[in-house]
């Protein structure tokens, strides 16, 4: 497995790196931490004519908070978003995922912003960025812009960014007082990918009945998605048992999910149902 030949170049700020990517072209790749870029191109899956590093922009790796966000600049490891004290005392889902995420080796390089942009279907983040309404930040030559985390992905490996751009950062609503979130997935047993994953999002009033809920799902379709129906079905309902397993009973149809060696879509879809019971229903303690 040896890639095909490529050109390397390192940027040393967000603004080179955009200027590299618009000097090289479209068949240029940007290099993070290199865990799905470098895979595909020994399979030559993936035959960049450039690679542009951009693993030493320091600026790029920082985690704070600011008012009633946390912003996690797009280079901070997994590893860094699982131990953050930002993070797990603001949005502990998305710390305790970040910790369910390969192995030590794959959480102490992979990072935040490279899983995000890569797209995989199977990945971890994207439910999270869902179920948590999460803001990308992305820039290029016409400047700064922000995308909700529901526009952000649009298929099978494919984003919101446009050519010449890269993203910069990710920013996380801060987890109130009366809301709880959680991520449950099913791995694969050998690379720990989601075969499917849940994340939720509840928030309730005083009497415990639901004011909102967003759910993500990953690893089930070409796409992660929002579970729109059972959200709707819980809304001005109590978070209990019966409410929570009536509502997930159909959480998606197997006609649109994914069928590969991993799971079946019907199976799938049983994991759908079953994981987005116990998420939802683990949230809903920690929103008390």
């Amino acid at each position: 497995m040896i890639p095909a030949e490529f050109d390397y170049v390192r940027a040393n700020s967000v603004q080179d790196a955009i200027s590299l990517l618009s000097q090289h072209g479209d068949d240029a790749k940007l290099l993070a931490g290199g865990h799905s870029l470098i895979p595909a191109m020994k399979l030559r899956l993936n035959t960049p004519s450039t690679l542009i590093d951009v693993s030493g922009i320091s600026e790029l790796t920082a985690i704070k908070l600011d008012g009633d966000k946390v912003h996690i600049g797009a280079l901070a490891t997994h590893r860094s978003v699982e131990t953050s004290d930002i993070v797990t005392t603001n949005c502990p889902a998305l710390a305790e995922a970040a910790g369910k995420i390969g192995d030590t080796q794959v959480r102490n390089r992979g990072t935040i912003g490279g899983s995000l942009a890569h797209a995989d279907p199977a990945a971890d983040y994207p439910a999270l960025v869902l179920a948590l309404n999460a803001e990308l930040t992305v820039e290029g030559n016409a400047g700064s812009r922000t995308v909700a985390a529901d526009d952000f992905f649009q298929g099978l490996f494919q984003t919101a960014l446009e050519p010449g751009e890269l993203l910069t950062k990710v920013s996380f609503p801060i987890t109130g007082s009366g809301s709880g979130a959680a991520y449950e997935k099913f791995p694969n047993p050998a690379s720990r990918f989601a075969v499917v994953g849940v994340a939720a999002m509840v928030t309730v009033d005083g009497g415990g009945n639901c004011t909102a809920v967003r759910i993500g799902v990953t690893g089930a379709a070409d796409t992660p998605f929002r579970a729109t129906d059972v959200e709707n079905a819980l809304v001005g309902k109590a978070l209990d048992e019966h409410s929570i397993s009536a509502a997930t009973a159909k959480v998606a149809d197997p006609a649109d999910l994914l069928s590969d060696l991993s799971a079946s879509a019907e199976y799938r879809a049983h994991l759908c149902s079953v994981l987005a019971n116990r998420a939802l229903l683990k949230a809903a303690e920690r929103a008390k």
